[in-house]
Order: structure tokens, then C-alpha cells, then sequence
């Protein structure tokens, strides 16, 4: 798939926030907990939703879609997760606890996904030892299996803020009456959004949105009806694509969840941003680099962001260092975007500096990942002349429909198969 793209258009208008894509993998996970039917809302159609429900259907669950809305009863599920399918997904990963706790064993294959870094899963393996199960691995295949009188209650401190390791241990603690402690734990808002579905199904769980949870189990857990809240990686996404061409761009359908950890840089670089009610608007200003640009933990400036708002350095006035220490290939697609002119220098895997604003002209690249895919995207909007975007699917992998919002804004973008 290719997105073949005329440069040069502003962008204007108003779209409505898609749900938060981070966020289905837990929840959906959660919906294993329980043989009742779990009904969630504003579920974004994208790519990776369409495997997760495969995996789910491959392992005897029942699933419904209509919109954005999909219906999960699960009455009994296999325990062994499809290698093909798992190889696809990283965010698959969180599946493996809720089954553990489910079935008292999970057999599967080493997650996929983006190729922008090492993601080991050491920190989801020492998590269940410590809940008292027990693990095989050979090469990238695990079988985890629950010891006879496991499940006990523990106080665990995380090694690393892994996200998905904090959901995968959450879920295995929420089934059985036990009291676990996570201590160093994420609090990203798709883990917030975990623990509230969790907390409607009937499981106890205090500090929510904090570093420490204490996580107290449940037998019976209930089926719910839940709602995943608004995409924070989409928003800053629009508000990139407002500022780089001079627009202005409306994003409706906002919750309460914390958008300062992205707002800030957004201001920072001299983007009008004005929030009212349930939606936010960005509009274009005089852009300025920002001295340092790091990622971090939430409610740090998220990893997933970086490769957009490199764009965004290259549009403004003065040097950006932009540094993600976390991936250490998150930079490599700068060398694309210095095709299309941007001023780059790499210092090294993890850090670049950025010049502009430069000229951005139009090339034909591939996509190397989901967020580098729409930072090319976004840079072959403001580009002069035509871009051709090749493996664009990966793309879709994260966003929901994006040749159609980009078109309704004033792009001229077509998707060819």
C-alpha cells in the first residue's frame, strides 16, 4: 500500500478524536477475565484492532464489532496464543497475563511489532515468579504455568517503568482473592483506563494514575460496558500537522484525560493551543525550537511523539536537540526525512539536533514504522511537490483511517493498493 501526496496544502477544520489505541490491547485483555459479556466503546478501527480480534476468535472467544464498538464474551479460552498472529503485535503481550489467570497457564510466542529497539520481556516474567508462577522458555517460545496453591498476594517493585509489564501484572492480580503491591509501576493513561474498566468489573484498585497500586482480586469478576478514552498520541499528531502548514485544526470528543504532559511542548514551540469544553484547537504561530526535547516516563514527553515533533523542529526557527533514550532506532527514518531537505545531524542512536525551518521537497520513501510513518506523512503534507509513502499499512497499524481526516482537513492525498 502507498499514499501518493501533492504538498503544500493547509490544514483546517474539525475531526473528532479517535480512542486511544494504547489502551484496547489491556482492556480487551481484561475482558478474558470473565465469562460475562464485556461490551467497549470508541474503539478505534485500525489495523491492530483488526489482529487483536483475530488472536481473540483463534483462541475459542466470541467477538462482535459494529463501528466502534466491540462485544467480548469470553466462556472458555485455549491457552496456547497463535504464533503468526502474536509475531505481529507487540502490544499482544498483555494477553498472556489475563490467560495465566484465567487458565492457570499460557503458552505463546515472542511478541512483535515495530522494529525501533530491544523490548525484552524479562520485567512480565520476574513479575509472575514473584505471583508464584513458574516459566520454560525455549528460544522465543514460554510456557508459563501457575504453581499448585499460586496466586498469592506480593509486594512487587518494578526494575523498569514497563508499561506493558505493569498492565500484564495488574491483570494476573486481578482474578483470585489476593492483595498485590506494584511499586515503580506506569501510569500512562492507557494504564489508568485499565484500572477503571478493572475497578467496574468489581476488582479493588487504589492509586490509579500514581506509581503504586494495590491491586485486590476478585473471584467473580462482572461484565461491563466501558468507554476508552481519547487518543493523546493523535492529538499532539493534529496539532504538528495544524502548525507545520499554517492551519488551524479543531479536535473534538475530549475526556478527562491529562493532555499537559503534550500541550507543554506543543506551546513551547509556539503553537496557539486553546482548550474549551471537550475539544482543543491548535493554530499555526511563529515556531521556535525548543533547546532539548526528551522522552520520559508519563507524564513525560511520550516516545511515541518523538518522530512527529522532529518534523515540527524542522519548520521552526533555531536548533532542537531531540533525544529519545529509550529506542535506540527511533531516529534512524531522520535519514528519510533529510531526503526531503530537513537539516539533521545525528549525534547518535538516541539523539539528533534539528535545524530549520528548511524547505521540505517531495520524495518517495517507505515507512519504517507506525509514528515514523505518519512523521512522514506530516512532512510530505508541508513538502513541495508530490511524496510517495510505501508501506503505508503500517501506518494504518495506529491511525485510525488517516487518508480520510487528512483529506477532510484540506490534504490531497490518495491510498493506492
Amino acid at each position: 500500500m502507498r499514499y501518493i501526496i501533492e504538498g503544500g496544502r493547509k490544514l483546517e477544520g474539525k475531526i473528532t478524536v479517535a480512542g486511544n489505541k494504547n489502551s484496547v490491547f489491556p482492556c480487551v485483555a481484561a475482558a478474558l477475565l470473565t465469562n460475562q459479556e464485556v461490551v467497549l466503546k470508541n474503539v478505534p478501527d485500525i489495523a491492530d484492532t483488526k489482529v487483536l480480534i483475530e488472536i481473540l476468535e483463534s483462541i475459542g472467544v466470541d467477538v462482535q464489532r459494529s463501528k466502534d464498538t466491540v462485544s467480548i464474551t469470553a466462556n472458555k479460552i485455549k491457552h496456547v496464543l497463535p504464533r503468526e498472529l502474536m509475531a505481529k503485535l507487540r502490544g499482544s503481550i498483555v494477553l498472556v497475563g489475563a490467560i495465566l489467570a484465567r487458565a492457570g497457564r499460557v503458552q505463546f510466542y515472542h511478541p512483535g511489532g515495530d522494529v525501533i529497539g530491544r523490548r525484552g520481556i524479562e520485567v512480565h516474567l520476574e513479575g509472575f515468579q514473584k505471583l508464584g508462577a513458574d516459566y520454560e522458555q525455549d528460544d522465543l517460545n514460554y510456557k508459563i504455568i501457575c504453581k499448585s496453591g499460586s496466586k498469592q498476594g506480593a509486594n512487587i517493585f518494578l526494575p523498569e517503568r514497563s508499561v506493558t509489564a505493569t498492565e500484564n501484572l495488574i491483570l494476573f492480580s486481578a482474578l483470585g482473592k489476593k492483595e498485590v503491591t506494584l511499586r515503580n509501576c506506569a501510569s500512562e493513561p492507557h494504564v489508568v483506563d485499565l484500572c477503571h474498566m478493572l475497578v467496574k468489573m468489581g476488582v479493588g484498585v487504589s492509586g490509579i494514575g500514581t506509581d503504586t497500586l494495590i491491586i485486590k482480586g476478585t473471584s467473580k469478576p462482572k461484565g461491563v460496558t466501558f468507554k476508552i478514552r481519547a487518543d493523546y498520541i493523535e492529538i499532539a499528531t493534529y496539532a504538528v500537522a495544524a502548525a507545520i502548514t499554517k492551519g488551524q485544526i479543531t479536535l473534538v470528543g475530549l475526556d478527562d484525560t491529562d493532555l499537559d504532559p503534550i500541550l507543554l511542548p506543543i506551546k513551547k514551540f509556539g503553537v496557539a493551543v486553546e482548550v474549551l469544553d471537550r475539544q482543543v484547537t491548535f493554530r499555526a504561530g511563529n515556531l521556535k525550537a525548543v533547546p532539548a526535547l526528551i522522552t520520559n516516563v508519563w507524564p513525560g514527553f511520550p516516545t511515541d511523539l518523538m518522530s512527529v515533533f522532529i518534523v515540527l523542529a524542522s519548520q521552526s526557527h533555531g536548533v532542537s536537540l531531540c533525544h529519545d533514550w529509550m529506542f535506540e532506532s527511533r531516529m534512524f527514518f531522520v535519514d528519510k526525512l533529510m531526503l526531503m531537505g530537513a537539516n539533521v545531524t545525528i549525534a547518535d542512536p538516541h539523539r539528533v539536533f534539528v535545524y530549520g525551518p528548511t524547505l521540505l521537497k517531495g520524495r518517495e520513501l517507505e515507512t519504517p514504522d507506525i509514528r515514523a510513518g505518519m512523521a512522514l506523512v506530516l512532512a510530505a503534507v508541508v513538502a513541495k511537490g508530490q511524496s510517495i509513502i510505501n508501506k503505508a499499512e503500517l501506518i494504518e497499524r495506529g491511525y485510525e483511517d488517516p487518508v480520510a481526516r487528512l483529506t477532510a482537513l484540506g490534504a490531497v492525498i490518495k491510498r493506492e493498493i
